[in-house]
């Protein structure tokens, strides 16, 4: 029998998220992995497994069995003879789901290889970002779950399954010598499916990535306007033209306009001869985001004087302004200490096509109108970020090039998680699609996922076969619509 807790509290990093779970497991190997499923299906118990933790949504919460995936984080043999013929082996890499970007760009480091992209966090799991869609900022990048060739996945009955597109990988023959009890899915639908699962189809066990040669990334940070930025976007040019591009914004106008910070990130040369202070961000600014008291500072500054938040928020694009910093890629992508400083957000993806322009406006104009009314402030700047479209059947950027709007708070913000769902609301009517794994306020209600999610059903379709038990049945899933109680009146 694999070990457990019990009367055990799980709370996510924030503090917003909160389960009080039968049981919390913390599984050492695969064949754990499957018995736990089973001996919830024996319990009647549900399962859901956690990465970090970081997730500011109920995607992770569960009142059943909670799968700590901490010790599922070890890198795996690509079992290079079982590879179809022609694939090349050079960039692939495999590892257990529960391993952290941190120490997966490390590993790849070690073997002179690099993640094509990623966000601005690296303690989150592999199965983390690819179960929620997350991404990075870069117009010819998707999402980080289109990085994966092949899923190794633990569904109803513990039942095993390797999940790859219809020319995979992986040889079926030699698979289905060496691994006798694992069903190959080689589908397209079902690849569709599985890399954006919410932990919804299965425990995700390890994935096989598509990776890069190890490069360098210069990061430029400067001042603009809002006003300019947008003639910046309507034209298109800039996503174009620069690897990752991204925008912070003052949501409230000092003066003529909202004062915007702009970074791009682009190839670079290792920088061999390069000054101290090319080759690493603001010491200052690190160092201060890095203490802390900084976070309760702040919080009790927007509480107590709410009105000079758009100043303090100025102030802090001010002071993130730089001209070059160069080093290896994972370094540049990850945006340091300021990942410290308290806070949670909402964040939602709108189309790249006009929609993505008018859903800014729409946030500043209601930011202004919140303001004014109840006197409810915006606590940190906006963050827009560029993706392009993916086949992932349930991500954000599902069928379409799109713009994701981060609306984050301090924590402790008054009113803002109220703000947050009325941005959420107000940007359905432009599009908007929001993140599983940040605040949401999603529902099953007239039918809303079949209406943002062209290829629902089919997801559905699989879903019905790996949570054929309910076993992966969550808050979250009969929150959003995904499973249903049943209900029998009188006859």
């Amino acid at each position: 029998m694999v070990n457990y807790r019990t009367r055990t509290r799980w709370r996510n990093t924030t503090g917003n998220q909160l389960a009080e779970p039968l049981r919390i497991y913390t599984p050492q190997t695969l064949g754990e992995l499957t018995e736990i499923v089973r001996e919830a299906e024996r319990c009647g118990c549900t399962v859901r497994a956690i990465g970090s933790s970081h997730s500011w949504s109920d995607v992770a919460v569960t009142e059943g069995f909670l799968v700590e995936t901490g010790g599922l984080a070890h890198p795996l043999a690509l079992e290079a003879g079982l590879l179809r013929a022609g694939v090349d082996p050079t960039l692939l890499v495999r590892v257990e789901a529960g391993m952290r970007l941190r120490e997966l760009n490390e590993l790849l480091d070690q073997r002179g290889l690099a993640l094509p992209n990623m966000g601005g966090y690296d303690a989150q799991t592999v199965a983390g970002v690819m179960s929620t869609s997350t991404h990075g900022s870069g117009i010819e990048f998707g999402p980080l779950c289109d990085f994966a060739r092949s899923i190794d996945v633990v569904g109803s009955g513990g039942a095993l399954y390797r999940v790859e597109p219809r020319e995979g990988l992986t040889d079926p023959a030699g698979f289905g010598a060496a691994y006798p009890g694992v069903r190959l899915v080689q589908d397209d639908a079902w690849f569709g499916a599985v890399r954006v699962g919410m932990g919804c189809l299965g425990v995700m066990h390890s994935a096989t990535l598509q990776v890069e040669r190890k490069f360098w990334l210069k990061e430029v940070r400067t001042l603009s306007t809002w006003a300019r930025v947008r003639a910046d976007l309507e034209a298109g040019n800039v996503l174009s033209e620069n690897r990752h591009y991204e925008i912070c914004i003052n949501p409230y106008r000092r003066g003529s306009d909202n004062l915007c910070l702009v970074t791009t990130r682009n190839r670079a040369e290792p920088p061999t001869h390069a000054a101290p202070d090319k080759t690493q961000r603001n010491v200052l600014t690190e160092i201060l985001a890095a203490q802390p008291l900084i976070g309760r500072i702040l919080g009790g500054v927007f509480r107590v004087a709410p009105r000079i938040t758009p100043e303090v928020l100025d102030q802090a694009l001010e002071a993130l302004v730089d001209d070059e910093y160069t080093n290896i890629s994972y370094k540049v992508f990850n945006i340091g200490a300021a990942n410290r400083l308290p806070a949670y957000s909402a964040e939602v993806g709108v189309p790249l096509d006009g929609r993505h322009v008018a859903a800014v406006e729409t946030i500043l104009r209601m930011a202004d109108q919140r303001r004014r009314i109840g006197d409810v402030y915006h606590t940190a700047p906006i963050a827009l970020r560029f993706v392009k479209r993916t086949d992932a059947y349930m991500s954000m950027m599902y069928g379409r090039d799109t713009m994701m709007i981060e609306l984050i708070m301090a924590a402790d913000t008054d009113g803002g998680f109220g703000l947050l769902a009325a941005h959420e609301e107000a940007l359905y009517a432009l599009g908007g699609r929001p993140h599983w794994g940040q605040f949401n306020t999603l529902t099953g209600s007239n039918r809303l996922l079949e209406s943002m999610y062209p290829k629902y059903a089919e997801w559905m379709a699989v879903h019905a076969v790996l949570n054929a038990t309910g076993v992966f049945n969550s808050p979250f899933s009969k929150r959003v619509g995904i499973a249903a109680s049943a209900y029998k009146g009188e006859e």
